[in-house]
């Protein structure tokens, strides 16, 4: 079990370079065949994982430069477990729909590398390895958008590789200065997430503000955060069904997911510090993108805008700094990838029978596709939220959440209820119950869903229904992340008003911070008490990072203790000190060549 995770990651990459032996047919099934062990790999990753386990599972690691610090080291917890399980599900559905009588092969490459592009993503813990995935997944998408997009699908994919690009540029400096920062108070080039978040790395207000903005722009870009937008509609709505899929689903989790795994524990004073600001821009996100959907009359943009407006319940949740926010918020997530897919799965469908995306080209169309029109409605219910749906649960826990901090901030984002259920009615009322306007031969050609899409909706709507009755499946193996989360910012925290604040909206409940076995773990570090280095037994390896941070830290007790000899009169090389087990007494010297061999024999294992 070791390295099942390297093999999911490696499962649909490898497979990429077999899709071109197969006709265009053989490679749908080929991509449907893959996708579906991957589905398959993922649930067994499911079922082993314990939601009881505090460290990080599934842990592997191997050296590429250890000297820079650059390292493919990959693990899951409940924050980036059903992440996984999303991808690998979403990407299954697609394989599934794609329809395509031509081109299939580049097309069923391009997701089949997006899913494993994604996958690492979400399991690295190596924060260069996480970015550089981070700029491979614009790969797939700008392919799909200029090869089989719409209208003006080159400037449109341009568009978004500038804005995504560019912004990423800026968190790749983020990214190195923290390095140097490592550098700099450890004396080792790391780009591990442990090594970072360890004692020995203390990041002022003032460099955590900077910092922060690093990699903060960079993720506003990818959910999108008003007023970073403005790619988004175009190109939601030029590209192809599944690109739309692929962005809306899994693309957006990108920049919520770092803002958990590295903004939050990294720069905790400066989260809290510019929570307000975050805040508003987040309301902002679900009011305004609310009524621009209302006012759109292409059905991709409708649900382009939505996506934007339950993303900002999503940053909510995040910045509530609370267990029940934060919990809801990755709950959001999956939702939000389910439903917002979902849509576009369907909005697919009807495009490839009408060619026409304008509202007011329909009507009528539930007497002539009733099973679509009743799919369609199960699905915009879990868009707008309606209990006994996956979309309530996050929306409820997220603003619940975030109402310890601000109820009048809590109140206009609860306004989404209200938003959303106008547009989705008057979408669904225009489409399936409006008056048609056109030609009554346009309806009859209309046919009603097929088996293939039968299998691409029927399992949607299960989940959504699944998880709206049954939410713990997904809640409760993720409290545990989401309580180390809160903790570690507790922990890492440098001002008390930041503590304080932790505090408040956690009703002065937050339990302790434990750090992983690898790197770094509480009973590696030098005993003050006992005069010893204490190592962790259940270590089976040691890298050049540790050993010589663990070295760096022996040297300074040793030059502490010496010092203290130093001051004594006659004893003092000699001096006895209790031994840690027994009792027995040992002097200072012979302690110290101990702690040395220790290390000694450690290092070359």
């Amino acid at each position: 079990m070791e390295y099942l995770l390297s093999l999911i990651i490696a499962c649909p990459l490898v497979a990429c370079f077999f899709v071109f032996m197969f006709d265009d047919g053989g490679a749908k099934r080929f991509g449907r065949i893959i996708s579906f062990i991957e589905l398959g790999l993922i649930v067994a990753l499911w079922i082993g994982y314990r939601p009881d386990v505090v460290d990080v599972q599934f842990f592997s690691k191997f050296f590429l430069i250890p000297q820079l610090g650059i390292d493919y080291v990959v693990f899951v917890d409940g924050i980036s477990l059903f992440l996984v399980i999303l991808t690998a599900f979403i990407v299954f559905i697609a394989n599934i729909y794609l329809r395509r009588l031509d081109d299939a092969k580049p097309f069923v490459v391009c997701l089949l590398a997006l899913e494993g592009i994604l996958i690492a993503l979400f399991l690295s813990e190596n924060v260069l390895m996480f970015y550089t995935f981070w700029e491979l997944a614009l790969v797939p998408i700008l392919y799909m958008v200029g090869v089989w997009g719409s209208g003006q699908k080159v400037y449109i994919a341009l568009k978004f590789f500038v804005y995504t690009f560019a912004s990423s540029v800026i968190m790749l400096l983020a990214i190195i200065y923290m390095g140097y920062l490592c550098y700099e108070q450890t004396g080792v080039w790391s780009f591990n997430l442990s090594v970072w978040r360890s004692p020995d790395i203390h990041i002022p207000l003032e460099t955590q503000i900077w910092l922060f903005w690093g990699f903060f722009i960079s993720i506003a870009v990818k959910i999108p955060i008003i007023p970073l937008h403005t790619w988004l509609p175009h190109i939601y709505s030029e590209a192809p069904a599944l690109g739309s899929v692929m962005l809306s689903a899994l693309l957006s989790k990108m920049g919520t997911y770092a803002l958990l795994r590295f903004v939050l524990p990294l720069f905790p004073d400066a989260s809290i510090h510019f929570m307000p600001i975050i805040s508003v821009l987040a309301v902002v996100m679900i009011v305004y993108a609310g009524i621009i959907a209302f006012k759109q009359k292409d059905i991709k943009k409708v649900i382009a805008y939505s996506s934007i407006s339950h993303m900002g319940i999503v940053i909510l949740g995040i910045f509530s700094f609370n267990s029940e926010g934060i919990s809801g918020a990755i709950f959001m997530m999956v939702a939000h990838g389910i439903t917002s897919g979902a849509l576009f799965f369907l909005a697919g469908m009807l495009y490839y029978r009408t060619m026409t995306r304008h509202i007011s080209d329909f009507g009528a169309v539930a007497t002539v596709m009733p099973h679509y029109s009743a799919f369609f409605g199960v699905v915009m219910m879990s868009n707008v939220g309606l209990p006994l749906t996956i979309g309530f649960i996050g929306e409820f826990l997220s603003l619940y959440g975030y109402f310890q901090t601000s109820p009048i901030i809590t109140a206009l984002a609860g306004t989404t209820l209200i938003i959303s259920a106008v547009y989705m009615l008057y979408l669904f009322k225009n489409i399936f119950y409006g008056e048609f306007l056109g030609n009554k031969s346009f309806l009859e050609r209309l046919k009603d869903l097929n088996f293939r899409e039968y299998c691409v909706v029927i399992p949607i709507t299960a989940v959504i229904i699944w998880l709206g009755v049954f939410p713990n499946v997904l809640l409760k193996p993720m409290q545990i992340s989401v309580q180390q989360l809160i903790a570690t910012m507790n922990a890492f925290a440098r001002e008390e008003s930041s503590r304080t604040h932790l505090l408040k909206v956690n009703g002065g409940l937050i339990g302790p911070m434990i750090l992983h076995r690898y790197p770094f773990n509480e009973e590696s570090f030098y005993d003050t008490q006992q005069n010893h280095l204490r190592f962790n037994p259940h270590e089976e390896r040691m890298d050049e990072q540790m050993r010589k941070t663990l070295e760096k830290l022996i040297e300074e007790y040793q030059s502490s203790l010496l010092h203290q000899e130093s001051m004594n009169e006659k004893n003092s090389l000699e001096s006895p000190l209790p031994n840690s087990e027994s009792g027995n007494t040992q002097p200072y010297s012979s302690s110290i060549r101990d702690n040395n061999q220790t290390i000694q024999d450690r290092s070359n294992q």
